[in-house]
């Protein structure tokens, strides 16, 4: 994600200078015109506008507030936009910590997958003080294609929250679904042309299709290799149920899904997209 989205940055004139813990990555953005930098610390002194697509809730706080982190070297009216998925507390923590430096942070999750990264159309769910949306905005569109501001820090990250616990439930939904007809005799492709031009129509059935060959260029049909990984859906589904905790929600389905996919971690499916729910249904007698 956070490649393309730099890809997208440097295809709009954007010098782009670029630190992440995969030799690869950095080699491969650097052969594509990117700058490097061997720490974030070090990436903070160069620059003032600084983007971060990181997993969890401690890969942040490390990168932000570790001993080379972007908060040891960063200048004064520093503008921080954070694109990782995490707790909303987390990033109102980071906020507060900014502001003492005379910097801003924004929370601003997206939506959308690996396609919509590399094609520039991701949504962004951006939470933080509303005077300097604008500015924000100017740098994302560059990377998506639908920004929304969503209030104070910490609202973006609540917006993504409820997205994934939705995409989530409708992933198991159309993977069921598609295995049940698969069962029953229908041809898959067959099967989501229906489903598509239906009521039972939905992002995982027309755009993300569970089912290996119904769409050609994404995970499902790549051995389910890339995308989203079950590891940081079940991470999403247990801030979500955390949440839902917090504020007595009953999330029965979000509940069941965390269960599901927790299941698929233990078994060794952590690393394959989220997709790959289909597959192990598929495998169920």
């Amino acid at each position: 994600m956070g490649a393309s989205m730099a890809r997208n940055l440097m295809k709009n004139g954007h010098k782009v200078i670029v630190n992440d813990v995969v030799p690869e990555s950095v080699s491969a953005l650097k052969n594509d015109g990117a700058e490097v930098a061997q720490t974030a610390a070090e990436l903070a002194s160069r620059t003032s506008t600084i983007v971060t697509m990181l997993p969890s809730n401690p890969h942040v706080r490390e990168v932000y507030t570790g001993s080379n982190g972007l908060f040891s070297t960063a200048s004064q009216d520093s503008l921080f936009i954070d694109s990782s998925t995490i707790d909303p507390a987390v990033s109102q923590e980071m906020a507060a910590i900014a502001s003492e430096k005379g910097s801003t942070f924004m929370d601003a999750p997206v939506s959308g997958g690996v396609v919509a990264a590399r094609d520039a159309l991701l949504t962004f769910m951006v939470g933080g003080p509303e005077e300097k949306f604008d500015e924000v905005k100017s740098i994302l569109d560059c990377m998506g294609k639908n920004i929304v501001h969503c209030g104070k820090v910490g609202t973006g990250q609540a917006s993504k929250i409820c997205n994934n616990m939705l995409l989530a439930i409708g992933m198991i939904g159309t993977s069921e679904t598609m295995n049940l007809g698969i069962r029953l005799g229908l041809d898959p492709k067959l099967l989501a042309k229906i489903l598509n031009m239906s009521s039972g129509r939905c992002w995982s059935s027309e755009v993300y299709n569970p089912c290996p060959g119904v769409i050609e260029g994404i995970p499902s049909s790549n051995n389910y290799e890339g995308g989203f990984g079950t590891a940081l859906m079940t991470k999403d589904l247990g801030l979500a149920q955390s949440a839902a905790n917090a504020t007595n929600s009953p999330t029965p389905l979000g509940s069941l899904a965390h269960q599901l996919y927790r299941v698929l971690c233990n078994n060794g499916y952590g690393k394959k997209d989220f997709s790959v729910v289909f597959q192990t249904l598929k495998e169920e007698e």
